[in-house]
């Protein structure tokens, strides 16, 4: 079912183009969400865009817009404010038809995309032998908030995990394992021992040169090919996966695929001399390179950079002078890989922001190559300490994702211990809580904005976080749990046994209309916290309705009513949270 938005912005249109006004190349006709609520539930400031433009009186063809508007008893008479802004009002009763038709619908009103779009969202990308930490948080919640929204409008995702499987510091692990692994150690935590192990030879190195070449020969043999090295990274390789494993059900995070930078090593070669067959690439000191074509501003091409106020070059290389190759490769043939083998329309990385001018090369070397998928990097900011500064351990250390998920988890069991709850549901209740609030405190965040990490914050009762709304659709199920009858509402209810009488419900009837806008609009910036700070909004509004209208004291079509939008509120919490991947408790 098409949203309020869409269909008044549909009307809008209609109604200029019955007023016979032309709208000059570049504008767009559209309603957005009104800002203050006093003034109407919709509006649009097209009057004042086309008038500035046509050089017309905004306040006039604003009057000749709500003259040739059709609302058709949908919506009020459109009115004016100030120099042409254009307000709608919706009807009770149409909010009311929409309150039963969203509860009966699957989707809950979200509609569905007219064009879907075969999309690979890479995303997470931990490290083989090493421990996933805090730096990892934002891909892998942002990553996989994105791939369930896509899949719930209709898109076809493929999840893929692009582990970091190969490189050079499988040199010094190599060595390591044949000289200081201690197998006890390797079966009681396997990452912690590969990092011990790591970090012993990488101190080693440094004291003696003779061990840093024999990591270097290890790594050659590896790369050659080496039956026994190749057998101890394969070991590394499933020990990483298989932890990994552990904390992405932990988190009810999963892919498609976990095609590391290892699958693509035989690409490289035949690509390097495909780009400089096609003098895409060429040589430069003995390395491989791809250089500016000036088909671009300087301002706007990837292959320069200014130095001092003047442009030079900033090319991408794709292979050392001493023949090895770069993440850049390696992402080239990854792109390949995902345009031929899975036919993306869409490719999306979920990578920092650190990474920008990298993927703006990678993306422009792949066009030059022929590639016309879409290919976005989603960039994030950090993640920082209450301090300010980068979220370290006292040590200086990245803290282990892990140890944030225990934590987390330990200080909602002490807030969880404290309700009349069944001691067996208290742990999982902890587990949904803990696990949400952490998720919850990336997701509400604007993804490009560097945020302090909070305890207090995230596990906050108050507020915009995960156990408040956690406690909000609580709080509605415990409505229903109190029903003498046992049980709850219609599930499709018919238009009219709604009525929208009070203020209150008018305007929780309107935010749980503004679902499906809310949901498509997180997708056109990849922008998660749009449909958090939503269902902040959302729980705000079920509150104020709760304290202005009395549901189990109500009675006969109030009370029925009432009801309705309660169900519906709890649905839409529920949907909207699992959206994000977060889970709900029915008691708390």
């Amino acid at each position: 079912m098409p949203t309020f938005r869409q269909l008044l912005t549909q009307k809008l249109r209609d109604a200029i183009g019955k007023a016979d006004i032309t709208v000059p190349d570049g504008i767009t006709i559209e309603v957005v969400i009104a800002s203050d609520e006093r003034f109407g539930d919709y509006q649009s400031n097209a009057a004042m865009m086309v008038a500035k433009a046509a050089r017309m009186n905004p306040r006039q063809l604003a009057d000749a817009i709500v003259t040739a508007f059709d609302g058709s008893c949908f919506c009020e008479m459109p009115t004016i404010a100030g120099p042409g802004f254009l307000n709608f009002r919706l009807t009770p009763e149409t909010l009311a038809a929409s309150v039963s038709s969203q509860l009966a619908d699957g989707m809950l009103g979200v509609p569905s995309v007219a064009d879907p779009k075969r999309i690979v969202i890479d995303f997470s990308a931990p490290n083989v032998a090493k421990p996933m930490h805090v730096g990892h948080i934002r891909s892998t919640f942002i990553g996989d908030a994105l791939a369930r929204i896509a899949r719930y409008v209709g898109h076809q995702v493929i999840t893929d995990n692009h582990v970091g499987d190969w490189g050079t510091q499988f040199g010094m692990i190599l060595h390591g394992w044949k000289t200081r692994l201690d197998q006890a150690a390797l079966r009681k935590d396997a990452i912690h021992e590969l990092v011990r192990v790591y970090r012993d030879v990488n101190a080693a190195t440094k004291a003696d040169e003779a061990v840093l070449e024999t990591c270097k020969a290890e790594l050659v043999k590896l790369q050659a090919g080496d039956e026994e090295n190749l057998k101890i990274w394969r070991e590394c390789v499933q020990l990483t996966l298989d932890q990994l494993h552990g904390i992405y059900a932990r988190l009810g995070v999963t892919f498609d695929h976990y095609l590391g930078e290892s699958f693509y090593n035989d690409s490289l070669t035949p690509l390097v001399k495909d780009l400089l067959e096609k003098n895409i690439a060429v040589i430069s000191d003995g390395a491989v390179c791809v250089f500016s074509d000036g088909s671009r501003k300087p301002e706007q091409d990837p292959f320069l950079i200014n130095r001092g106020g003047e442009w030079v070059p900033a090319p991408c290389l794709v292979r050392k002078s001493d023949g090895g190759f770069l993440y850049s490769t390696t992402d080239l043939a990854t792109i390949d890989h995902r345009v031929r083998q899975f036919t993306a329309d869409e490719i999306w990385y979920v990578v920092g922001a650190p990474q920008q001018l990298h993927f703006r090369q990678v993306f422009e070397v792949s066009q030059r190559r022929g590639h016309a998928t879409r290919m976005e990097h989603i960039a994030f900011g950090s993640i920082l300490g209450p301090d300010g500064k980068m979220f370290k351990t006292r040590s200086g250390e990245s803290v282990g994702l892990l140890e944030v998920l225990e934590e987390a988890v330990e200080r909602a069991a002490v807030v969880v211990a404290e309700r009349d709850l069944p001691d067996n549901d208290k742990s999982k209740i902890a587990e949904v809580i803990g696990i949400g609030a952490v998720k919850y405190a990336e997701l509400s965040q604007h993804r490009m904005t560097d945020y302090k990490f909070s305890w207090d914050k995230m596990l906050s009762l108050q507020g915009n976080t995960a156990p408040y709304l956690i406690n909000a659709y609580v709080r509605i199920r415990s409505i229903f749990r109190k029903l003498d009858s046992g049980g709850g509402c219609p599930h499709t209810p018919s238009p009219s046994s709604v009525a929208i009488t009070e203020d209150a419900e008018r305007k929780l009837a309107l935010k749980l209309s503004q679902f499906g806008e809310i949901v498509h609009d997180v997708l056109s910036d990849f922008r998660p916290n749009l449909l958090a700070q939503y269902l902040f909004e959302l729980a705000d509004t079920f509150h104020g309705f709760y304290e202005a209208c009395p549901v189990l004291r109500s009675e006969g079509l109030t009370r029925h009513s009432r009801l309705v939008l309660c169900e519906l509120t709890s649905r839409v919490l529920q949907t909207g949270l699992g959206l994000l991947g977060i889970q709900t408790t029915e008691r708390m």
